[in-house]
């Protein structure tokens, strides 16, 4: 063998090297990705069986929260969208074990800690259906004591309850996020000082 053929021969031997010895850990992150794939799309299945079973669509329309969010030119399906998170949580923890098989170390780190903000999202998501039922809830009743008290402006001043509620869930949600925490905080302690100054000279000027 010459001196030309060892050169070239000997890295190609430590790649075929390599790459057998890799091989498996290669098969096994595929298989466990597509079983993963395969189980989050069967229990996203059973999730948007389950809201539909539970009738939580058809609460959310009684209660006014979808029509809040076609307001914004967004359409809600609440079992779709629980639907969808659970099936990207498991692809991610899938994807995890996958990345671990593999020896990706860092790519393992970076998909942890998007898992661990996926609690963020859905308690964000809760906070904005709460804020919206609350929101309903406290016009309705503005308007309802306004009007029997016989009192003008009864449209507005629900309008102003409702939004001012609807605001601060946003605010609390965008928090929950980790998005620009000091910058709602500044915001959200003006307008609170806004509101409160406005209502200590109603009632002030009224009396």
């Amino acid at each position: 063998m010459s001196l030309t053929q060892q050169i070239f021969q000997g890295p190609f031997l430590e790649l075929w090297e390599t790459t057998v010895a890799y091989l498996p850990n290669v098969i096994g992150a595929v298989f466990v990705f597509c079983f993963g794939v395969l189980l989050a799309l069967v229990l996203a299945s059973v999730v948007v069986k389950m809201v539909a079973l539970l009738r939580i669509d058809e609460l959310s329309k009684r209660l006014e929260i979808t029509s809040q969010f076609e307001r914004f030119g967004l359409s809600l399906h609440i079992g779709e969208l629980f639907g969808w998170i659970v099936k990207w949580f498991f692809i991610v923890i899938v994807l995890i074990a996958a990345t671990d098989i593999l020896g990706w170390d860092q790519v393992t780190d970076y998909l942890q800690r998007v898992v661990l903000f996926i609690p963020n999202v859905i308690i964000a998501i809760l906070i904005l259906l709460a804020g919206i039922l609350l929101a309903n809830f406290v016009q309705r009743v503005v308007k309802t004591a306004i009007e029997a008290g016989k009192l003008a402006c009864a449209d507005l001043l629900s309008g102003l309850s409702k939004w001012a509620i609807l605001v601060f869930s946003f605010m609390a949600a965008l928090v929950q996020l980790g998005i620009a925490p000091e910058l709602i905080r500044i915001l959200f302690t003006g307008l609170v000082a806004m509101l409160s100054l406005a209502g200590g000279l109603a009632f002030g000027l009224g009396g």
